[in-house]
């Protein structure tokens, strides 16, 4: 894409993520873009650890998309070590340019530099037409998810 540029998100990004995360049904239910404390200070985690890449799209200095990878290396599979997506979203004027398949190729690039022998990432069991998009991209379902809330 024309100078978009993918980069490690900043605290100066935090508004605008979270705005795209709150920018659909199920993040309308869940997020709160009107007081960022509790993202500054998951976003100091997340900044602090090496295994977690949170990055912004960018293009003529508005942020446009986002996702996080994470790096997980485990002992499973002759101890590969895979990468979880998470947090994909793209700004509401920019879906169906292609936006959200260039961040996704990014993140599978990174994981293969990464040392990652697997991607893999979850996607509430509503949002059909993200099955669809990932299933273009090669991703296969392959497990049932379970959650608990704490």
């Amino acid at each position: 894409m024309n100078d978009l540029t993918i980069r490690r998100a900043t605290s100066d990004d935090l508004s605008a993520i979270v705005a795209m995360l709150a920018d659909d049904p199920l993040g309308a239910t869940r997020e709160s873009p009107d007081d960022l404390t509790p993202y500054l200070t998951a976003f100091a985690r997340i900044d602090g650890d090496p295994h977690q890449h949170l990055v912004v799209a960018e293009r003529a200095g508005r942020t446009i998309g986002t996702l996080q990878l994470t790096v997980v290396p485990g002992l499973s599979r002759k101890g590969s070590t895979r990468t979880i997506i998470e947090g994909v979203r793209i700004h509401a004027d920019e879906r169906g340019t292609g936006l959200g398949s260039e961040l996704i190729t990014w993140a599978i690039d990174r994981s293969r530099e990464l040392g990652a022998d697997l991607v893999q990432l979850t996607s509430d069991a509503t949002r059909t037409d993200a099955h669809r998009f990932y299933e273009r991209l090669g991703f296969v379902q392959s497990h049932f998810g379970f959650k608990l809330a704490l």
